[in-house]
């Protein structure tokens, strides 16, 4: 099988490698000619755009920034489409959008599935992220094996446009706990806690959660570099309050989630790390949230295994 990549970034680069590293074929596209060569020098082939990858591979596999991004990438292979190729959506996108991107690529002959992933940079680095699966149940067998190299644990959503439903949740769920976690931090430093103690009283106890045992790691280091910039932030738990308001649920947190991005936004910039929010109430506060022994970097230490099908209770 012959597999194009497009979109090298933190998330695209990580998964891309993944591909190489476990002896793929692959083909790889970016706007960024450095990115592409560090591929290249470690067996990947460069293609020349996006329309080329389509027309010279099995499957092509974006991982983009946003919407808009994906949907001009899409417009460039489209024609290139016909029956045999597979496009695979790895960005985290517009539901009500992609229905009718895959649509367009079915129209002319193609499969396609709508691919976020979950679980940060660091284990998308290893294989061990997780991935989320919207399509129908024919296309999730036929892009499986290939999803069983890219993450751990692959769950089958449902139709096009459930998966990116459920990812944006998740995003959701993860940037609430990441303020609450900031508040906590501080608070306790506030009251003369040590930090140390303190984060490993909350990873021991019913506090805990995947964003507390990575992104408080990094916050306490001072590194504060999750690879997961609040522009994206913002473009995520915006997605979810459009899903809030589209189904008339009156939520009361997320537009006050927003509301904090925004301001952090404008005193650190719009590609500034999200991690760096806590900087706000470190500036209210005078206090600096850091502790000894905490890395710079996440590394994921779970040893790479080829992944599965999860399956939800019944």
């Amino acid at each position: 099988m012959h597999v194009g990549f497009i979109g090298l970034g933190s998330a695209g680069g990580s998964l891309a490698g993944t591909l190489v590293r476990n002896g793929i074929d692959l083909t790889v596209f970016d706007l960024d000619a450095a990115l592409v060569d560090s591929f290249v020098q470690r067996g990947a082939k460069s293609g020349a755009s996006a329309a080329d990858l389509m027309r010279h591979c099995d499957v092509v596999i974006t991982c983009l920034p946003s919407p808009k991004a994906s949907a001009a990438v899409l417009d460039a292979m489209l024609p290139e489409v016909r029956d045999g190729k597979t496009w695979i959506e790895m960005s985290t996108t517009d539901a009500t959008k992609i229905g009718d991107q895959c649509a367009s690529v079915v129209a002319r002959g193609g499969r396609a599935a709508e691919c976020p992933v979950s679980g940060g940079v660091h284990r998308a680095a290893t294989g061990n992220i997780s991935v989320f699966a919207g399509c129908d149940r024919e296309t999730f067998d036929h892009v499986l094996p290939l999803l069983t190299i890219l993450g751990r644990r692959v769950l089958h959503t449902g139709a096009v446009g459930t998966a990116s439903t459920l990812k944006v949740m998740t995003n959701y769920l993860a940037t609430a706990n990441l303020l609450t976690l900031c508040e906590a931090l501080t608070t306790m430093a506030a009251a003369g806690m040590d930090l140390a103690t303190t984060y490993e009283a909350i990873k021991i106890s019913s506090g805990t959660s995947f964003t507390h045992e990575t992104e408080s790691q990094l916050i306490l280091s001072g590194s504060r570099n999750v690879h997961f910039p609040m522009d994206l932030v913002q473009k995520d738990i915006g997605l979810f309050q459009e899903i809030a308001e589209r189904h008339n649920v009156p939520l009361e947190i997320s537009p006050l989630m927003i509301e904090i991005f925004n301001d952090a936004q404008a005193r650190y910039g719009l590609r500034a790390q999200s991690d760096r929010v806590i900087e706000r109430l470190e500036e209210a506060t005078g206090l600096k949230v850091l502790a000894p022994g905490f890395p710079e970097d996440l590394v994921d230490d779970e040893p790479e295994e080829r992944g599965y099908e999860v399956h939800p209770p019944r």
